[in-house]
């Protein structure tokens, strides 16, 4: 088994700061864009001159730093330079627009944002109307214009040779770590709170499930801004004293390139992403690729299709490993035993609690569907500022997930539906409501209801349907591209049927089940 490195660490630094003492020369992350190979010491050299720039910038204990980047070597190192001051780190969709991006630094209340120069234009424009972020780091050389812009800071300039110390902070385990927000299929995006011990506890029970050990190394394609790459690629490998191969995005045709000459033992992915292999690789890997240090493949954020499942382990020879957990979980809370799979099974609890719940906080018998409902270390301290919203999740001593399932009488979960209408796109939380508020702005619109339709490749693909004003006109495109001005790509509908009606309750309601049976 997988154990976590260190006297108990009670921090994020802590687990960190053990491994370079352990290891300092050894290979810990490789940033594959660039080849740069960075050791445990000097990784954590990176981090401390980071983390002295957030402290030159006024960010301390409890601050909020909003991270808004790509996969790329500085990512990582920032939310430890957070970590290493007892900041929140906040990690923001990349491809979020504006508007979106300027709602998550203004609800955390995020003093310092960092980006880079391709989508310094985005937060520009977020952060333009936003007292509270007071300086804009940018990692990688200053945009066109920005010298000139009151707060704005080269991340480069102040990353010198010298070694800099870092003097102790005090952080405990209850200390909050990161806030990332997950959007509910009612109001705002919530911004989940995840402490210190919330993530020590998750990567201690995914390394221990998975058994990795320091001879493991992960391939994180995964975005950093989801907690799904932060912890099963990332803190998980850490904590046994393993090495990260970060990847900038996912790439079918140099997926099999990366694995056989950075000699990875496992990577993270989603249902979209072993599809995509599948339809790539039908002939065979080329002849010169080693895939033999490969231990499995990590697949979650939505349910993998059984033939999907199938068809990759029948190509590459490579189990996949599926589970289940969400943001509020900090990560995992369910995988499949490595030896014992049971495809269309999220798996077996890897360390915290789980029950399936009735409507009445009723614990539920095999077989029997109901809420899964959740309980242990890794579930989140709560809702930031959103008492409501905690008081929903938290009833009977249970994090209430939304999520619909049942398991089996050897304990195994499956995932039968949501009880909202999220609709999960290649991995992506699309939140239907979201999307029909942006649709409500166009002023042709009377009525607007977006669901989730089954798709090949994404697993579901966003369908929004639409009723127009009396005397108003307008094109499926149009409207798509109205959405598209307002919203990241991915929640955007791929599809708009112009309805005369839609289905309405006694109460006016819009009927989304009489859409879906359309």
């Amino acid at each position: 088994m997988g154990l976590m490195a260190g006297p108990n660490p009670q921090n994020l630094r802590e687990l960190l700061e053990f491994q370079v003492t352990s290891s300092p020369e050894k290979e810990f992350l490789i940033e594959e864009a660039s080849g740069t190979i960075y050791t445990y010491s000097d990784f954590d050299r990176t981090v401390n001159q980071s983390a002295n720039l957030l402290l030159s910038t006024g960010v301390g204990k409890g601050d909020r730093v909003g991270l808004f980047l790509t996969n790329r070597a500085e990512y990582l190192v920032m939310y430890f330079a957070c970590f290493k001051v007892g900041a929140w780190a906040g990690p923001i969709n990349a491809l979020l627009k504006a508007g979106e991006v300027n709602y998550v630094l203004g609800n955390s209340g995020a003093s310092v944002a960092v980006t880079e120069r391709e989508l310094y234009p985005v937060l520009e424009q977020a952060t333009s109307r936003l007292e509270s972020v007071r300086h804009v780091v940018v990692v990688d050389g200053m945009p066109n214009g920005a010298a000139d812009s009151t707060g704005v800071v080269d991340y480069a300039s102040h990353i010198g040779a010298e070694r800099p110390t870092l003097e102790p902070i005090k952080t405990l385990d209850g200390d909050e770590a990161v806030i990332i927000y997950t959007s509910g299929t009612t109001g705002k995006p919530k911004g989940v709170l995840l402490t210190h011990g919330n993530l020590l506890a998750n990567a201690h029970q995914i390394s221990g499930w998975l058994q990795l050990t320091e001879r493991d190394r992960s391939l994180m394609i995964m975005p950093l801004f989801h907690v799904n790459a932060l912890m099963t690629t990332g803190l998980a490998v850490l904590s046994v004293g393993g090495s990260i191969v970060l990847s900038p995005r996912f790439s079918a045709s140099g997926h099999w390139n990366t694995i056989s000459k950075r000699r990875v033992t496992y990577f993270g992915s989603v249902a979209t992403m072993l599809s995509m292999l599948n339809s790539a690789y039908e002939q065979g890997l080329p002849e010169d690729t080693n895939t033999s240090a490969l231990r499995f493949a990590l697949c979650g954020s939505a349910p993998v299709p059984v033939e999907v499942m199938k068809t990759y382990e029948r190509l590459f020879s490579c189990p996949v490993v599926e589970g289940y957990g969400l943001s509020e979980s900090t990560c995992r809370s369910t995988f499949n035993p490595i030896d014992r799979r049971r495809p269309g099974s999220v798996g077996l609890p890897i360390g915290n609690e789980i029950k399936i719940f009735d409507d009445s906080d009723r614990e539920l018998g095999p077989g029997q569907i109901g809420e899964i409902v959740l309980r242990g270390p890794n579930i989140m301290k709560g809702y930031y500022n959103n008492e409501v919203a905690n008081r929903e999740a938290f009833k009977s001593g249970w994090f209430h997930t939304g999520d619909l399932g049942y398991k089996d009488e050897d304990g195994y979960f499956y995932i039968v539906d949501r009880k909202g209408d999220m609709i999960i796109r290649g991995g992506e939380n699309v939140y239907p409501r979201e999307i029909d508020e942006v649709l409500y702005q166009h002023p042709g619109i009377k009525d607007a209801a977006t669901l989730g339709v089954p798709d090949k490749l994404y697993g579901e693909e966003v369908k929004s349907f639409v009723v127009l004003r009396d005397g108003e006109r307008a094109t499926e495109d149009e409207l798509i591209e109205f959405c598209k001005e307002r919203l990241a790509g991915f929640k955007c509908p791929k599809s708009i049927e112009i309805l005369a009606e839609i289905p309405k309750g006694p109460t006016g309601k819009l009927l989304k089940t009489e859409l879906r049976r359309r």
